[in-house]
């Protein structure tokens, strides 16, 4: 059994007011974990050492006698660290595997993760030099060859000193802690950074400042600040979406954090569209494929080629930012980094599982939140004995939820075992909470097709097709909506609802038939006296393993059509409908807003409904500047928007609309719950989940 050990090192502060504390833990992990193990927050990545930190003055941490110490204490703590592991990766150790089986393990260290700092003082490479190939920093992006340790070497047995540093890069002062394990290039391992190198690196720090730069050299400041309100007026009238963040303010936030700038990749695209040239938002689109790419949770080699050619189209299109006098060059370690995901990915697998964020987020349990707990003296010792008494507790817990003693209080357990019975396992299923979540991991396994009724908090339907539609009875607060069609129409202001009714079940009744429902005359369809039920909400379930998911790969989202949403706004969300089940990706789909949920009973057969106005593709082919499909609403020939019912069965999933701003201005008392009536077209926001982006072509 081969067992690649993931590493993870990177440097946190704990506290700045009290003394300016840092610590710079190490983690592991091992490489057989799925990606969604490892990002979880559990034990899949632990805490096994912390390195030193040397305390001198500031001026000695100038002198070449400091940084040259630092940085072989550095990799001579690394080098013990992996030590235990040198004798099993030449002969192999046998273990005892969880499943209680003994196997021959050979180890090897797999993928590094670290930061760009943390990269150089891994590689032993100088300050804005790449750590995998020898490219040049004026000019990285230019064909060059990968480091490796065979090839260091020789150059520092021609060159001097100097040569090394200025020509190649290269520090000859130190050597990389990998060079004396078996089967190990620090060059080779570093692992792709989504997080420092493509979400907060390339998008924030680059293309969204050069946004700014441009605009104040192209318009001048005044009217640069003006374009930059109306941007942010623009983020912040998207309509709603389950997961979406909310940005009120638009961009201008005080403190970016990874989360942030994963949340504005998703509407900052058309918010700039009409305010910057068309070179500009191409080469955003570019980018935002080629990052929605590389997040997803495993690749294909199809998915690698896209990967590439999203990647080239995107070094095609920056140049524009040279062009307008934005930038001299874009020789950027962070950017140039992304020309090695390519072989990385063939090598280590989705970087969604080897990414600095992990890292980060563990530096929370592992290193702040035990900070805190200790009384700030020696507190390093503190927070190691705090660490293996959670870790102990972790594992006890485990072990007693296993033999049911974690079901009920103490006392009815006591109770329960002096009365001599035998407690177990707790069984209660805990789906039915997440049905109260706008979106989240939904446990079990992938499911493609089945039909199920089950009950929760008043009456539930569930259809499966592409995917699980969950509609809960939630009645208006003020009044009960009325059960006869005709009166209901009149209560949400829909007169063609009954007309719409008649025309679905003869579609239902007539499914053979070659004349379309709404073609029908009205007198030739069923008429319908029974009662309807109406919902405010629909949860749709599908298979996407990219995003938040439970163990089987599936995610639930929640659609919503309601007059009065938290007592402020009408929201009613637009759903995806399809229309051609043999045509894939947007060509067999149609966009429709749910006016109404609402189900009925007919000759014994309940239907489980929505009512809504279609929104229909304009053009053939996506935008060709966002490569955004455009939809429009459809209006029949009375200047009404046409309304439809059809059957929940239809629905694939929700979909966000983007408006289509153009270049004028938005109001400055524009309210986004009024964006899905106010814009003449729309765009289909495929960057809105990895599910869309893979979902919508």
């Amino acid at each position: 059994m081969f067992v690649p050990i993931i590493a993870g090192s990177d440097k946190t502060t704990v506290s700045v007011a009290t003394g300016y504390q840092q610590y710079h833990p190490v983690y592991m992990s091992p490489g057989n974990f799925t990606n969604t193990a490892r990002r979880g927050h559990g034990n899949g990545v632990i805490p096994v050492a912390f390195l030193p930190i040397p305390k001198v003055s500031k001026k000695e941490q100038k002198s070449t006698q400091y940084q040259q110490f630092a940085r072989q204490l550095y990799h001579s703590c690394l080098a013990h660290i992996f030590e235990p592991l040198k004798a099993g990766m030449t002969t192999p150790e046998v273990i005892k595997c969880p499943d209680g089986h003994f196997r021959r393990a050979i180890y090897s260290l797999g993928p590094y993760i670290a930061d760009y700092p943390e990269q150089v003082w891994l590689a032993g490479v100088v300050q804005y030099w790449c750590p995998k190939c020898d490219a040049h920093p004026d000019s990285l992006d230019k064909p060059a060859l990968r480091r490796s340790h065979r090839k260091t070497e020789f150059l520092i047995s021609c060159f001097d000193p100097g040569i090394l540093w200025s020509d190649y890069g290269i520090r000859s002062d130190v050597q990389p802690f990998t060079c004396n394990f078996p089967r190990a290039d620090i060059h080779e391992l570093l692992s792709p950074d989504l997080l420092h190198q493509v979400i907060k690196g390339t998008f924030k720090d680059h293309l969204v400042t050069w946004v700014g730069l441009y605009l104040t050299e192209t318009h001048g400041e005044t009217r640069a600040n003006e374009i930059m309100k109306d941007i942010d007026r623009r983020i912040s009238a998207v309509p709603p979406f389950p997961g979406l963040r909310r940005f009120p303010d638009g961009r201008n936030f005080q403190q970016w954090t990874g989360d942030d700038s994963k949340a504005l990749m998703k509407v900052y695209l058309t918010a700039i569209t009409g305010h910057v040239p068309a070179e500009i938002i191409r080469c955003f689109a570019a980018f935002l494929d080629f990052c929605y790419i590389a997040r997803r949770n495993s690749l294909s080699s199809g998915d690698i080629n896209a990967l590439e050619a999203a990647l080239t189209r995107f070094h095609h299109h920056r140049s524009i930012f040279i062009d307008i006098g934005v930038r001299d060059n874009i020789s950027l370690p962070r950017q140039h980094a992304l020309v090695h995901y390519p072989r990385s990915i063939r090598l280590f697998g989705s970087p969604n599982g080897l990414c600095s964020s992990i890292t980060e987020s563990k530096h929370i349990h592992a290193v702040k939140k035990p900070w805190r707990r200790s009384n700030r003296y020696n507190a390093l010792i503190q927070m190691l004995q705090t660490l293996c008494r959670l870790d102990k507790l972790s594992a006890a817990r485990r072990i007693f939820t296993s033999k049911g003693m974690m079901a009920g209080s103490t006392s009815s357990y006591a109770a329960f075992i002096h009365a001599g019975g035998v407690p177990e396992p707790d069984t209660n299923d805990s789906n039915d909470s997440d049905e109260d979540e706008d979106l989240g991991p939904v446990a079990g396994p992938r499911v493609m097709s089945s039909v199920k009724l089950a009950a929760t908090s008043g009456m539930v339907l569930r259809l499966i097709s592409t995917c699980f539609l969950v509609a809960d009875e939630t009645y208006l607060s003020e009044r009960n909506y009325p059960k006869r069609v005709e009166d209901l129409a009149g209560l949400i202001n829909q007169p063609r609802f009954p007309a719409a009714l008649r025309q679905f079940l003869y579609g239902q009744l007539h499914p053979c038939s070659e004349i379309s429902p709404d073609e029908v005359p009205l007198a030739d369809c069923p008429s319908f006296h029974g009662k309807i039920s109406v919902y405010h909400s629909a949860v749709a379930r599908f298979y996407s393993p990219s995003d938040v998911c439970g163990a089987g790969g599936m995610h639930h989202e929640r659609i919503r059509s309601h007059p009065d949403w938290r007592g402020q706004y009408p929201r009613y969300d637009t759903v995806f409908v399809e229309t051609d089940a043999d045509t894939p990706g947007m060509r067999g789909m149609t966009v429709g807003r749910v006016l109404l949920f609402f189900s009925f009973e007919y000759e014994e057969i309940l239907y489980p409904c929505a009512l809504v106005n279609w929104l229909v593709l304009v053009g053939d082919a996506p935008d060709t500047e966002t490569g955004l499909w455009l939809v429009k609403p459809e209006f029949d020939g009375g200047g009404r928007r046409t309304v439809a019912v059809i059957h929940l069965d239809s629905i694939a999933r929700g979909v966000h609309l983007l408006p289509v701003y153009g270049s004028q201005h938005l109001p400055e008392d524009f309210h986004f719950s009024h964006s899905l009536d106010a814009f003449r077209a729309y765009f289909v926001n495929r960057y809105v989940d990895h599910h869309a982006h893979e979902f919508i072509d």
